[in-house]
């Protein structure tokens, strides 16, 4: 399984922010480290063209990121102040994404160790999303004639927003959210299955809701985008459910067994991850490596 990296970027952020920027150099170590993917099948993302941002993002919200002169305001709504170095990673990031779509479409599975930037719309990016990669990818993989129909199966804490506002409506992909009910964003938008939790939902409960409303959501789906956030964990900071590891990679087995049962391709994508130590959001992401090492190899 071929798998995506742009560690090697890193953001100017102000002391004490939140993002936790260093996970993904870490993942990528103990993947390595563990043999849970291979060195071969590890490769640097290039960052994506303009072009294709232009699929989904409007050209002045594109052009204000290129040109540096993205306001105030909408640095705050994205939760990073503006550098090249953001612009450099996010484009990066997204690059993954769409090099991961082209593996998993020859290959059966392929993942993106960054992405998942489902806060991202349009016009604007917000929660830390400045580019939406899956967005991105269908839309690149649809006017290549790749594809017909994708699936987002979003397992994130938080709501894609972002994913189910730029798809709403559109029939030929299908956006599923399971999220907490409470947590960010407060205004939701409709996905075209959205699924909410209570806080300090746990794992019974959780892995039972996921078996009920995932056959739906992957049904005719040419390829399928996981967004595979390990934000449901009960350490992390952000999350407000209360998840173990060991549920955790339930989850994925869960979503890696049933697109492999029904043959259809699957890209792997982050998500959030704010756990403290941010070690245990390393490891779980970790765990769905090992849990698609067991289902794909």
């Amino acid at each position: 399984m071929r798998v995506f990296h742009c560690d090697k970027y890193l953001v100017p952020l102000p002391v004490g922010h939140r993002f936790p920027i260093g996970k993904y150099r870490m993942l990528r170590e103990i993947l390595e480290r563990d043999g849970l993917v291979r060195s071969t099948d590890l490769r640097e993302s290039q960052p994506i063209e303009i072009e294709s941002l232009l699929l989904v993002h409007t050209p002045a919200y594109v052009g204000s990121l290129v040109h540096g002169t993205l306001s105030d305001a909408d640095q705050r709504r994205l939760g990073f102040p503006w550098s090249a170095e953001l612009v450099l990673r996010s484009r990066s990031s997204a690059g993954g994404t769409l090099a991961a779509a082209f593996a998993a479409l020859e290959d059966g599975a392929a993942g993106n160790l960054a992405g998942g930037t489902h806060h991202a719309f349009a016009d604007h990016g917000e929660g830390y999303c400045t580019f939406n990669d899956h967005a991105i990818a269908i839309r690149t993989l649809q006017n290549e004639g790749r594809i017909r129909r994708a699936a987002v199966i979003d397992l994130d804490v938080h709501q894609g927003n972002g994913t189910a506002a730029i798809f709403a409506g559109d029939p030929d992909v299908f956006t599923f959210s399971m999220h907490g009910a409470k947590n960010f964003p407060f205004r939701k938008q409709r996905s075209s299955l959205d699924v909410e939790l209570a806080d300090g939902c746990g794992d019974r409960e959780y892995l039972e809701t996921l078996e009920q409303y995932l056959p739906a959501a992957i049904a005719g789906a040419d390829i399928v985008f996981y967004q595979g956030g390990v934000d449901p964990l009960a350490e992390d900071t952000l999350g407000r459910l209360s998840l173990t590891h060991e549920g955790l990679r339930a989850r994925d087995r869960i979503v890696f067994q049933a697109v492999r049962d029904r043959t259809v391709p699957i890209v792997l994508t982050l998500g959030g991850g704010y756990a403290r130590p941010i070690d245990l959001s390393a490891l779980a992401h970790a765990g769905t490596y090992r849990e698609a090492r067991a289902v794909f190899d």
